[in-house]
């Protein structure tokens, strides 16, 4: 029987038998804790034996891929998962040390129907976590998510015979072929590639050069202690070091991967860092020259230029926005049939004929490239500024604990709410509608938007605000959005300001 955090503690008898699993880890579509603060390798186990359980439970065939990603202590969580999942009557693929997306490529490769990858994707050292998945290319959304953490906590995982073990070889090379496939560049092309020293770094640098692109190298050599910064392409700290590499070598751009290589992040030649969002924009522009009439998902962090740049409109491009989260992404993709799913944070999901609708920054980047191809007379700069302008945040975080954070979403959504009923505005500006499929995204009358949700993944809220008429505005829109917010008393600072 799974005990609760409380009572199995580090550092006694018990910790080194019993699992301790701190229930908040299991998320919204992955699960993340600090280790060994938050779990133990017991824990590791106990959830092993609880996802092969929910594949039995589900009638799914009782195969799975199984990777990890470059950190000290993530060979030692996946050995644990695998024991857990062999003791459910598992057999388990071991794909060895891998990126998310080889993890998702791997149910292909390898016919199997299910996958756990162990990441903890961006989050510092001292995080732990699995994606999973039984549906390709989907992962566990919110319902699986449940289901296994009331199989785990509630130690309902049934041990059964029949599990195997198999480490196979050489998926690595076969995604990368499948990346490369039979393209090489015609135009030069001089890219800033950034690891930040995470797993990305044994795949990347190798990736651009068969491509026929000259490579800057930033970062690229694997040190699972991060020294330079921690790999995550949102954050602006990353974003600078790839724009002063930009401006120091002459690239024509710099492209940088998260931790585990599902998300990619964008550096113009001019050394701008676009965020995730408008290089979707970039990026559907060319795709829906290719492909007209596409469907185009965007999440509700998202730029409102989906739905209102003239170039998609002409090219008969439709706009969906939807919840954040990669699985909640994934799963829309492939229910509207849409060509690609484009996340503010870097994800980004492409479809068929593209790719096969998980997010994969090495795609993404491999497809960044093409489009430049196909553009030789363009710089990056120009494409971006080829957009509409707009001003938006970063992505920012105020802190609010994981016990408390949904809670106090809930009534800063039903004061905005409440706001726009009573005819109140924001930014100086009347609201036009608030969307609260995923937090509440507030609408304004000129097409600007605030935006607040909870994180999935870590204890904070989630601030992003766009102005299509200036930065005072944009600054002006987060300020009163930022006084609904300041209203709780249990949110804490940002991570970062505008």
């Amino acid at each position: 029987m799974t005990k609760p955090a409380s009572t199995v503690t580090p550092n006694t008898w018990e910790f080194l038998r019993d699992p301790m699993i701190t229930p908040t880890g299991f998320r919204e579509y992955d699960a993340r804790w600090k280790y060994p603060d938050d779990i133990n390798l017991p824990g590791i186990t106990a959830l092993g034996l609880g996802l092969g359980t929910q594949m039995h439970a589900r009638g799914i065939e009782p195969v799975i891929a199984v990777g990890n990603d470059y950190r000290d202590y993530s060979l030692a969580i996946k050995n644990a998962l695998i024991l857990g999942l062999m003791q459910a009557g598992i057999t388990v693929k071991d794909i060895g040390p891998a990126l998310s997306p080889m993890a998702y490529f791997a149910q292909f490769h390898l016919n199997a129907p299910a996958v756990a990858m162990v990441t903890a994707s961006h989050n510092p050292n001292g995080w732990t976590g699995v994606k999973m998945g039984f549906e390709r290319p989907l992962t566990h959304g919110p319902d699986e998510m449940a289901e296994l953490r009331d199989i785990v906590l509630e130690g309902r995982g049934q041990p059964r015979p029949g599990g195997a073990y198999e480490f196979v070889e050489g998926v690595r090379e076969a995604y990368l072929d499948d990346l490369v496939g039979d393209f090489k560049m015609t135009r030069k092309l001089k890219v800033v590639c950034a690891t930040g020293n995470g797993t990305a770094s044994a795949f990347a640098p190798e990736l651009f050069r068969r491509l026929g692109v000259e490579v800057v190298d930033s970062h690229n050599t694997l040190d699972y202690t991060f020294p330079h910064y921690n790999p995550n392409p949102e954050a602006m700290e990353m974003l600078h070091d790839m724009a002063a590499s930009v401006k120091a070598s002459g690239a024509d751009l710099a492209l940088g991967f998260d931790g585990d290589g599902d998300r990619c992040g964008v550096v113009d030649d001019e050394g701008e860092e676009i965020f995730a969002d408008k290089v979707g924009v970039i990026m559907a522009r060319d795709l829906a020259k290719l492909y007209p009439n596409s469907t185009f998902v965007a999440d509700v962090k998202s730029t409102g230029l989906f739905a209102s740049d003239p170039e998609l409109k002409k090219h008969g491009a439709k706009a969906d926005y939807w919840k954040t989260g990669h699985s909640h992404m994934k799963r829309r993709v492939k229910e509207l049939g849409a060509l690609a799913g484009f996340e503010k944070s870097g994800h980004y999901f492409l479809a068929e004929p593209i790719g096969r609708g998980y997010d994969c920054g090495m795609r993404v980047a491999v497809e960044i490239c093409k489009l430049m191809d196909r553009n030789p007379d363009m710089s990056m700069s120009d494409l971006r500024r080829a957009l509409p302008q707009t001003w938006g945040t970063p992505t920012m975080s105020p802190y609010a604990s994981d016990t408390e954070k949904y809670d106090i979403l809930d009534r800063i959504v039903a004061k905005l709410v409440a706001m726009a009923d009573e005819g109140g505005k924001i930014g100086g500006r009347a609201i036009s509608d608030v969307i609260t499929v995923n937090g509440a995204r507030v609408m304004l009358d000129n097409g600007g938007w605030g935006l607040v949700r909870a994180s999935s993944n870590t204890p904070n809220l989630v601030v992003v605000c766009e102005s299509p008429e200036s930065e005072a505005e944009m600054r002006a829109i987060f300020a009163d959005i930022d006084a609904v917010i300041r209203s709780e008393p249990g949110v804490g600072d940002y991570d970062q300001s505008i």
